[in-house]
């Protein structure tokens, strides 16, 4: 067998790593990015208490998955499970977009993405659950996206650190990649 030559080994090598490393994900469509930014601006709502910009990212007909047993369906009846959130009393929530994919006509697309969660009443760690969301959003006539739905993306929620938290935190985009 003929020893590999130095450019053979570098392509060899850069193979090998290329195999280890997760796939970069392609950069998001400008509609897909609108979408994105949407999201941010949904979970801004939450962090600012304010629920008049809450309820206007929900679609009226909306569901929104809180558990495998319970499905609060409706812009209302959502807002309303939601209070203690968006006042901030039971849980504090925050979540970022990762990923928004756009499919069929351009009308329906999926974000997806990390949230964290503190509970301010236990004085001891773990305070802290990280986990990820699904959202799904659809245009309305006036092309504004809505959430219809929105749950938990499966059953990865965690106990973290705040150190954990931090982390994750460091790593998020501040534009849409």
């Amino acid at each position: 067998m003929r020893p590999l030559s130095g450019c053979c080994l570098l392509i060899a090598s850069a193979c090998a790593l290329a195999q280890d490393a997760p796939p970069t994900p392609p950069p998001m469509s400008a509609a897909e990015c609108e979408v994105w930014s949407r999201e941010r601006s949904f979970a801004a709502s939450v962090e600012a208490h304010d629920g008049d910009a809450f309820r206007a990212h929900i679609h009226p007909d909306a569901a929104f998955i809180e558990s495998k047993a319970q499905i609060v369906r409706g812009r209302e009846a959502i807002a309303q499970s939601w209070a203690g959130i968006l006042a901030g009393e039971e849980i504090v929530l925050r979540w970022h977009p990762e990923r928004v994919t756009i499919a069929g006509d351009g009308g329906v697309a999926s974000s997806r993405g990390p949230y964290w969660v503190l509970n301010p009443k236990l004085e001891q760690e773990p305070r802290w659950l990280i986990g990820e969301f699904s959202s799904i959003w659809v245009r309305g006539k006036d092309g504004r996206w809505l959430v219809l739905m929105d749950g938990v993306g499966g059953n990865q929620t965690r106990q973290a650190s705040e150190e954990d938290v931090n982390r994750l935190k460091s790593t998020l985009k501040a534009t849409c990649p």
